[in-house]
Parts: structure tokens; sequence; C-alpha cells
């Protein structure tokens, strides 16, 4: 990616431009800045929550981060499946977020991953050009 598509932000929108694409790949730039910027998103709510007494302690959400966290879930679980996809996974692999802990670090660790080089089942590698990621 070249130009500005290197601009954080970029990464972002691409994702939220790609609200629910499940086919393709995703390099680790695209996936990692779309969850810095929700974590960041979702402090900056949290605290207008709070500020705004729209938080509650029991379930731990407030009514303009729950509804953000309610936009973000369908591109999260996309950018996550084209991710793997990226490393040579099935979508399918999402579904050890299930396994408490154990399946978290291990799809942590797919996330930190480099692409598979070269084209694989799910298309070219995003960072070779042929693909931009900002389509």
């Amino acid at each position: 990616m070249k130009g500005s598509g290197d601009i954080p932000m970029n990464w972002y929108l691409a994702v939220l431009r790609k609200y629910a694409v499940f086919r393709g790949r995703a390099r680790r730039k695209e996936y990692w800045y779309f969850v810095l910027f929700n974590i960041l998103i979702s402090l900056v709510l949290g605290a207008v929550d709070s500020a705004t007494g729209n938080f509650h302690p029991e379930t731990g959400l407030g009514v303009v981060s729950g509804i953000y966290g309610l936009l973000v879930l369908i591109p999260s679980i996309a950018v996550t499946v084209r991710r793997l996809h990226d490393t040579g996974r099935s979508g399918w692999w999402f579904l050890l977020a299930l396994i408490p802990v154990l399946g978290t670090i291990v799809l942590l660790v797919f996330m930190l991953l480099d692409s598979e080089a070269g084209r694989n089942e799910y298309g070219p590698n995003p960072k070779t050009g042929l693909q931009n990621t900002l389509d």
C-alpha cells in the first residue's frame, strides 16, 4: 500500500468499507490498526458514557459504547476471518474464541503470524500490491 494508505486511520476505514466482506485476505497492518482504533474509540466512548451517566457498572457498558460495539461487531469478525485467510487458515478457526483463555491465545498467535507467501486459496498476498486493501 502506498501514499495516503499508509495513514493508520485509513486502515481502520478500509475495514469499515469492507463491512461484511469475509472473502479475501487482510494483512497484519490492516487488522492491528483496526484493533488499535477500536480500543481508542471504545475508551473515549466509555469516558463519554461515564461523564453523561450512561455507564452501567453491572454490565460494564454504556449506551454509546454499546451501540458502537454492535456497529463494529460484523466488521471485527470479517477482518478476523480475512486475517486468518492471510495466514492460510479457514475462517472457521475463529470459533477458537469460544474456548476460554486457550482459544484466545491461539487466535492471538494466528493474528501475529506473517502472511502466507504468494497466492493462497483465499487470494493474492495483499503485501505484493496485487490487491489494494482499500478497494
